[in-house]
């Protein structure tokens, strides 16, 4: 039975923020920097309800943590922290509150219009991961139609270090990077604005409690060092990339902008939606006992992930953002718990609010790739309702992922939107 709130907006269908889901994020408003919860349409200012003692008991490290301008210090604390938190705000946001509780608690209240969202943590360290075996085979066979997948693939979670610096929330413009680029055709390189733009639909994980530098992290404690997920759109020039990434992978290409969506939703708001992690393909090796998971059976989760795009003709025409892919991240070779675990087995240290992305999401079948250089497969363009055809990003182009669970009997547990607009580069 879903649980309701006193506040209306998060007992509508189709909200993405129920009282089941409770997602952290960090906002400004009047000047200020908090961090707070979505609950419906509105956004919980969480240090003011402590200071007005709303949220019962609560250990000093909680309260001074919510007191704090970004949610490092909360992810540092804990799942035992993190839980206790998580129920004294579903008491207090529950219809059972009493009367003048809610008087008070809703005077914290802030419409998520009348905010303005921010990364909502400190990201010391950003790594991307390749972890979606379908969008690795699809984007392997354009330069090795034979041989897809490089041999390490099956064995060992592919990822990079990217650049946190430039990593911005929901709604930042993204302008068209510059950088070398060498068409086929000719025999030296240019440097001029990309022409292969790109978006990537991701899942981002932020890590919460770290771990020591030169202390592995067992599969079966992964999860007790994971805050949360969002969504990662993982912007990158494909025409930039082409040509730097050999022989030491991605640089420019990808770091000149990282969006990620403004709520972090906790593993505890996702646990409905565990499911079993696709079954490997016989003769695929089995994962090594560092990597295998203890219950393959509750190691993945159901989030279906989706692109939409609206071009700078479709908004003036007032035509809708169009779907453009939908995917899940139970797709993903290697799961959330798995990407943990192999950053961490050399002893790389991991710390609170660093953020983990999966890499771009994909299906197997068409209308689940999760870029556009994935969609050179098709045998058709990708044409917009306006009649204009992409086969990369324009400038104007509006690209929006969405991410939610849903099941029959249970909430929809929403990610809220990651968003970026195309501005045209900057002149050098």
């Amino acid at each position: 039975m879903a649980l309701k709130s006193w506040v209306e907006s998060a007992n509508l269908p189709g909200c993405d923020f129920p009282l089941e889901n409770l997602p952290y994020g960090a906002f400004s408003h009047g000047g200020e920097r908090r961090i707070g919860i979505a609950i419906g349409d509105q956004a919980l200012d969480i240090r003011a309800c402590i200071e007005e003692e709303l949220l019962g008991p609560l250990s000093s490290e909680i309260a001074e943590a919510c007191s704090a301008s970004a949610l490092n210090a909360l992810m540092a604390l804990g799942t035992a922290a993190w839980s206790a938190l998580r129920r004294q705000l579903t008491s207090l946001l529950g219809s059972h509150a009493a009367p003048e509780t809610q008087e008070k608690a809703r005077r914290h209240l802030l419409p998520m219009q009348s905010v303005q969202m921010e990364v909502p943590a400190q990201v010391g360290d950003y790594t991307d991961f390749y972890a979606s075996i379908h969008h690795a085979t699809r984007v392997g066979k354009l330069f090795r139609p034979d041989n897809p997948l490089l041999p390490n693939y099956k064995y060992i979670p592919i990822g990079y270090h990217g650049r946190a610096s430039s990593i911005v929330a929901s709604g930042t413009e993204i302008r068209r990077p510059s950088g070398q680029v060498k068409p086929a055709s000719s025999a030296e390189p240019a440097f001029g604005p990309s022409r292969s733009l790109d978006y990537e639909l991701e899942v981002g994980i932020f890590v919460g409690l770290g771990n020591q530098i030169g202390a592995p992290i067992p599969i079966a404690e992964a999860e007790q060092h994971i805050f949360g997920l969002c969504l990662v759109n993982d912007w990158s020039a494909r025409d930039i990339q082409s040509w730097e990434y050999q022989p030491l992978g991605p640089f420019l290409a990808k770091s000149f902008a990282t969006t990620i969506s403004p709520w972090v939703v906790t593993l505890e708001a996702l646990a409905p939606y565990r499911v079993e992690t696709p079954v490997r393909t016989q003769g695929d090796p089995e994962p090594l006992p560092y990597l295998k998971e203890r219950d393959p059976s509750r190691a993945g989760i159901d989030v279906t992930v989706e692109v939409l795009l609206q071009s700078e003709k479709m908004r003036e025409q007032k035509v809708p953002a169009s779907l453009l892919s939908r995917a899940s991240l139970r797709d993903l070779y290697w799961s959330v718990a798995q990407l943990v675990t192999h950053h961490a087995s050399n002893g790389c240290n991991l710390r609170p609010g660093d953020l983990l992305a999966t890499g771009t999401i994909s299906g197997s079948d068409e209308g689940s790739e999760g870029c556009l250089l994935e969609m050179k497969h098709r045998a058709h363009a990708l044409t917009l309702p306006t009649g204009e055809t992409r086969t990369f990003l324009e400038d104007g182009d509006e690209v929006t992922l969405r991410g939610y669970c849903q099941g029959p009997g249970l909430p929809r547990i929403g990610f809220g939107q990651c968003v970026g607009r195309i501005g045209a580069a900057i002149p050098s």
